[in-house]
């Protein structure tokens, strides 16, 4: 009997504590505000003067707590958005200014790698050097608005003379045609390649300038002909390397928005107007990647070339990235993000090599070059 009664009584106690709960009056709030008060005053009732400030809390009227609501929610509507990866507000203004801006940083980092190898840069020198790209701009399309490359007219929408646009794309094509011509007439004979690719800021001073010099020599002496994009920095360091292991240099220069120039190295240069054209050229010339610590377009090189062996289009070619340190940021990414989202496959982290060593580096594209002649 007694254990029935107290059953009776826990299940009533509970049933009258869940109603009371349920209950949403200002008495219950402002008990729970109360509780928490004595609980941080280490169990202490609250003072005459907290008790007087809690009173005019909760004699404010129900509008002024809606005008509150309504202000926070308006506050916080203002701040929604995309962001930059800075914080900063995503608007077209905003990203205009970061294109000018990032612009405008890329001239002054290859400026810089010209400098630093004792070299005036291109864009202060009185006549170009016969080397570099073309720059002559033609305006049959569209209104010209400061320098325009052919990359950007190409991938600009037409928003005016529609007609006139589609009649010049077929000549369009025809140019593409001649860049893709001209290329493979220029390195139609290399047979082993490595196409190396960096920063163009890196000083001839820094160790990995210098890792890039002694890796390409290596490879040079191997065999090999070096592929870079012809720029200051991890560039130079690569077609110097080619140079004294008396190996081919090649460099694949682009039309910037400013003159890049080329380096002192190179022996054969071919210019190119179309990204996706020179890209071709690194990777159809070429049996491996080595990445040296670079920005986006060294970021882009590497990510197309392990693309390119996740799905099939290229094998045996090795992604070599060059100083561990650097890239271990983007490798804990890829294992801690992606891989573990399962955006990638657990085998697509091995299709990176991760090294310090220049003679590291050089035999393991010797080995892979190596497995492939081998293929039956």
């Amino acid at each position: 009997m007694r254990r029935r009664k107290a059953v009776r009584t826990r299940r009533g106690k509970t049933e009258r504590r869940a109603r009371w709960r349920a209950d949403t009056s200002p008495r219950y709030t402002h008990r729970m505000a109360t509780s928490k008060r004595r609980s941080a005053n280490d169990g202490k009732p609250p003072t005459k003067k907290q008790s007087a400030k809690d009173a005019v809390k909760e004699s404010a009227p129900e509008e002024r707590r809606k005008s509150r609501t309504t202000e926070m929610r308006a506050t916080l509507s203002k701040s929604k958005g995309p962001r930059t990866a800075s914080g900063k507000r995503g608007n077209p203004e905003q990203l205009a200014a970061a294109q000018a801006e990032a612009t405008e940083w890329l001239r002054e980092r290859t400026e810089q790698g010209h400098r630093a190898a004792g070299r005036t840069p291109p864009s202060q020198r009185g006549e170009p050097r016969p080397s570099t790209p073309a720059r002559r701009i033609d305006d049959d399309i569209r209104d010209l608005v400061g320098p325009v490359t052919e990359d950007e007219k190409l991938l600009q929408l037409p928003h005016a003379h529609r007609g006139d646009f589609t009649r010049t794309d077929p000549w369009r094509v025809m140019r593409i045609m001649g860049e893709f011509i001209e290329g493979f007439d220029d390195l139609a004979s290399i047979d082993k390649g490595v196409s190396i690719f960096g920063s163009a800021r890196t000083p001839p001073d820094d160790l990995q300038y210098q890792a890039a010099v002694e890796t390409a020599r290596l490879l040079a002496e191997a065999g090999f002909a070096i592929i870079t994009g012809a720029g200051p920095g991890i560039m130079e360091a690569a077609n110097k390397g080619a140079r004294m292991g008396g190996g081919r240099s090649i460099g694949c220069n682009i039309e910037l928005p400013f003159e890049q120039g080329a380096n002192p190295y190179v022996d054969t240069l071919v210019n190119f107007r179309y990204f996706f054209v020179r890209k071709t050229m690194f990777i159809k010339y070429s049996s491996a990647f080595i990445i040296f610590p670079g920005g986006f377009g060294t970021l882009d090189e590497a990510f197309e070339a392990l693309t390119l062996i996740q799905t099939g289009k290229i094998y045996q070619f090795p992604v070599i990235l060059f100083g561990r340190h650097y890239w271990a940021g983007l490798i804990r990414w890829l294992q801690s993000r992606v891989l573990l989202e399962k955006k990638i496959s657990p085998g697509d982290m091995d299709l990176m090599l991760l090294t310090d060593d220049p003679r590291e580096a050089a035999h393991a594209v010797v080995e892979a070059w190596t497995a492939t002649t081998k293929r039956p």
